[in-house]
């Protein structure tokens, strides 16, 4: 008998090496190199170079010019917004990745979404290592989930469950979670690089080749990314995560890569008692709780992906008590709120160098666009000066550092949006003003540095 060959692999990134290390060269994590016997060279090229060759169709090279284009077909579910994040809806034969923090949801909305497609009259495989048949059972009454096309299996081994697919052929397969299933001839535990490496390149063959869209559900790590090798994440077709606090009713589905479309794409759910519910106008959600007439506070229309967003920026300056005065912020870089009351205390006179700056976006969601300075720029200003801005105003622009307003894009959506809610007036960058129609109702103010702006804004 042939003698089995080990290595040692980082159980973080996935680096191979045939001696332990204390210190990955990979990823320079201590501790994390796990001893696992090697795959024989026809298994690994079994695993790997099948499904390629399968998924391309021949060896030979082809001109792109001869290649037919064919759109694929997508497969459309009751959630809205499931399907702008995905892109348009279900892709045949796509490999998606979901993962989020333990109890966020994710099985939940798998659920869901497999009992709605169900109801279409596609056949729907859910897979659980985590559960068994009796546990789904009591989570699909309690989401009043009833189809005899969705069918439930409790299986971890690699082997049965690639059987289970040849023998009833669904066209939608959820896989909760790859890090429990194991191949039967990886010698090492469900959960580690090798396994879910193995795993998930059979999952990718099954997808390609029969036209099954398959999807994964992944565990996250402390720091909230995925568990397993990086590998993982660029063998899948799309990588969504479910964001959201487990104590808050409100989850936002976010694509952080995506082969069949846009990754800004941003889906918002509430969770219920009957479960997931999505929500179609989240504008009013992050607006509702809003208090007129507070220092401090200014609404800004942000862009997630498509959509324009109406979101509350609060901010509370308040005299230090040490020597270093604390910048804390939450749903924005607090490098950018730094780099604003810089830009406020050299352009426009501000003294900020005593006060503590706390800022918030309010309903828990995360902003990361340029538009978004001159709203962080004028609640700060409210509230350092006590004087409340007008509660019917709107702001976006990008600041720059010598305090002038910068043009964004998507004008005309973000002020169709304001005017839907009800805003009357919207202050924008003076070099947006034009090449397009502003809505009846509502006041467009062009403005080309931040003392402007706070001009317009602050009321006397």
């Amino acid at each position: 008998m042939s003698k089995k060959k080990t290595k040692f692999c980082c159980q973080v990134c996935g680096y191979e090496t045939p001696k332990w290390m204390g210190k990955c060269p990979g990823c320079n994590e201590w501790n994390t190199m796990v001893e696992e016997i090697e795959l024989p060279k026809s298994s690994r090229r079994q695993s790997f170079v099948t499904s390629s060759e399968t998924i391309a169709g021949t060896n030979k090279p082809q001109m792109i010019t001869t290649i037919q284009s064919v759109s694929e077909p997508r497969i459309y579910t009751e959630y809205k917004e499931m399907d702008r994040v995905l892109g348009g809806g279900i892709v045949p034969g796509s490999l998606v990745l979901i993962g989020g923090d333990p109890g966020i949801g994710k099985s939940t909305l798998l659920l869901q979404i497999s009992s709605q497609l169900a109801n279409r009259n596609h056949k729907v495989l859910y897979i659980s290592g985590e559960e068994s048949p009796r546990q789904t059972k009591l989570r699909a009454d309690r989401l009043r989930i009833e189809s005899d096309n969705l069918f439930v299996l409790s299986e971890t081994d690699l082997a049965y469950i690639e059987k289970a697919i040849d023998e009833m052929n669904p066209s939608f397969v959820v896989i909760d979670s790859i890090q429990t299933v194991y191949h039967p001839e990886v010698q090492s535990a469900p959960g580690s690089v090798s396994q879910v490496r193995e795993c998930t390149s059979h999952f990718m063959r099954i997808a390609k080749t029969k036209g099954i869209a398959i999807f994964l559900v992944g565990h996250v790590t402390k720091e909230g990314s995925i568990a397993g090798p990086r590998l993982l994440e660029h063998m899948v077709d799309a990588v969504l995560y479910f964001e959201g606090e487990r104590h808050h009713t409100y989850r936002i589905l976010r694509a952080v890569k995506n082969r069949f479309g846009s990754t800004n794409e941003m889906g918002i759910f509430e969770m219920k008692e009957e479960g997931l519910r999505e929500v179609l106008n989240p504008s009013e959600i992050f607006l509702e709780e809003r208090s007129e007439g507070a220092a401090g506070s200014i609404v800004v229309a942000s862009m997630e992906g498509t959509r324009p967003v109406l979101v509350e920026i609060q901010a509370l300056i308040a005299p230090t008590s040490f020597g270093n005065p604390r910048r804390m912020a939450t749903g924005i870089d607090h490098n950018r709120v730094s780099l604003i009351m810089a830009v406020l205390e050299k352009r426009v006179g501000f003294l900020l160098g005593a006060y503590d700056a706390y800022l918030k976006v309010a309903g828990g969601i995360k902003l990361d666009e340029p538009a978004i300075d001159l709203g962080v720029a004028v609640s700060i200003a409210s509230s350092f000066r006590d004087q409340p801005s007008n509660p019917t105003d709107v702001v976006f622009g990008e600041v720059g550092l010598t305090g002038e307003i910068r043009r964004v894009s998507r004008v005309e959506q973000r002020v169709q949006e304001a005017a839907k809610l009800g805003f009357k007036r919207v202050i924008i960058p003076e070099r947006n003003i034009g090449g397009w129609t502003a809505p009846k109702g509502i006041e467009v103010i062009g403005v080309s540095t931040v003392a402007e702006a706070l001009d317009h804004t602050l009321e006397r």
